[in-house]
């Protein structure tokens, strides 16, 4: 699972929010919005539904517009904990164990307007290990991670929305991010931030610039991956007359006298 890293910009990330998240639920008794503290004393915002005797759920929320930033293809990240269905006394053939994860593109914020016909689903998210009875009086819940992939999103931003069908889920965080291939510096040229392309098997290429003092000797290339990884270096810079390369930049030769 990727950790925050120059290769990955994060536009959500639900455990850094210090107050409210806000998101809409829609119907109201569906998802509540409960905030506990962790270990270290900072705010984690779940959100929790459990509406399992029931039948015919269809429970909605929304999160807050997200802008999409200079990214194309997006990651969503869900940590989530989710009851084993046979755990559950008494319960009906209608407990679930999954719920289904969707999105919408936007230019701008809808406000409160939420109309679920709008939004294209991204898939149906199944818990790798449910939690029991047994697991809940030892506290121990276990906690899944899921990445989905979302793109080309072309319009300035988008909504996320997880639809509960009747399971008992608590969505413990959210993360949303997208990769690039940092600023870097190869053979003496100089390389911006570069944006992958949606399609993952076709490389960006990005022509270099000689650092200070340098020239180039063959135009220098590299190519950026679809995981934020700089491929295949070709070309270089090298330092001009009267300069010598020390760590990746061009000094003045120091005249000696004789």
């Amino acid at each position: 699972i990727p950790t925050p890293s120059s290769h990955y910009i994060v536009l959500l990330d639900t455990t850094t929010v210090l107050g409210e998240l806000g998101w809409k639920t829609y119907p109201l008794n569906g998802w509540d919005a409960i905030t506990e503290m962790d270990e270290h004393n900072r705010p984690i915002h779940t959100y929790q539904v459990c509406n399992v005797m029931e039948p015919n759920q269809n429970n909605w929320l929304r999160t807050n517009w997200i802008s999409r930033d200079a990214a194309q293809k997006i990651y969503v990240e869900m940590k989530f904990t989710l009851r084993d269905c046979n755990s559950i006394p008494w319960v009906l053939g209608t407990c679930k164990e999954t719920f289904n994860l969707y999105y919408v593109e936007s230019d701008e914020s809808h406000g409160i307007k939420f109309k679920p016909s709008q939004y294209t689903k991204i898939d149906t998210i199944a818990a790798d290990e449910s939690f029991t009875q047994m697991d809940l009086g030892d506290r121990i819940l276990k906690l899944n991670t899921e990445i989905r992939e979302v793109g080309p999103i072309e319009r300035k931003g988008f909504y996320l929305a997880f639809q509960d069908i009747g399971a008992c889920i608590a969505l413990v965080s959210v993360r949303v991010f997208y990769k690039k291939c940092p600023f870097t510096v190869r053979n003496l040229a100089m390389f911006p931030d570069t944006i992958p392309r949606v399609d993952s098997s076709s490389l960006v290429e990005v022509r270099g610039s000689c650092v200070k003092s340098a020239e180039e000797r063959d135009t220098p290339k590299l190519y950026c991956g679809a995981d934020g990884d700089w491929l295949v270096p070709l070309g270089r810079c090298i330092c001009s007359t009267g300069y010598e390369e020390i760590e990746g930049s061009c000094q003045g030769k120091k005249q000696t006298f004789k």
